[in-house]
Order: structure tokens, then C-alpha cells, then sequence
């Protein structure tokens, strides 16, 4: 699992590549919170999801727990370009009630 951030238009986009799974999400939490901290003064974070080909509970667990910190400091989030099995995950487990696609 790779994982990037960049500040796009004042949005933090965060792309992920990989499997995002229990091997790579603990590796992927610390950068991914890293990369929050570190903006905020941003409008929005953005979870890149297209190079996602794998994900599983622990993933959608990631991405809560994202969500949870990026609220507090009063940022939304997003997902967008999630891969046809991420995005029917993704679907299943109700998230984008909490993370709408961007």
C-alpha cells in the first residue's frame, strides 16, 4: 500500500494504491493522519480510491476513522474514483451515508 497527499485547489487529496487491508491499514492510518494534521487550513479531504483493487472491513474501518478525524477539526471528507469491488463495498457497508463521493 502506497499513500500520497497532495493540496489540490485547497482541497487535501490522499491517494491510495494497493491492498487496503489489516497488513497495510496501520502503515496507511499513520501517513493518512500525518497528512491531516499537517493541513488545517483545508477545505475538504479527498480519498482517491482508483488505485484500490483490494479492500476489506478493515479498510472501511480506515476510512471511518479518517472521517472521525478529519470532523473534529471541522473538515469534511470524500471518496471518489473507488474501483467497481471497492465501490460495491463500499455501497454495502452504508459509508457513503458518512462519506459521500466527491
Amino acid at each position: 500500500m502506497t499513500v500520497s497527499g497532495n493540496i489540490q485547489g485547497g482541497a487535501l487529496k490522499i491517494t491510495l494504491c494497493g491492498e487496503l487491508d489489516e497488513c497495510s491499514s496501520s502503515s496507511a492510518r499513520q501517513v493518512s493522519d500525518r497528512l491531516i494534521e499537517n493541513s488545517p487550513q483545508v477545505s475538504k479531504v479527498v480519498f482517491n480510491l482508483a488505485g484500490v483493487k483490494f479492500m476489506d472491513s478493515t479498510g472501511i474501518g480506515f476510512l471511518i476513522g479518517r472521517y472521525k478525524k478529519a470532523s473534529r477539526m471541522g473538515i469534511p471528507v470524500f471518496i471518489e474514483n473507488p474501483d467497481f469491488a471497492a465501490d460495491k463495498i463500499l455501497n454495502l457497508s452504508g459509508i457513503y451515508s458518512l462519506i459521500p463521493k466527491a
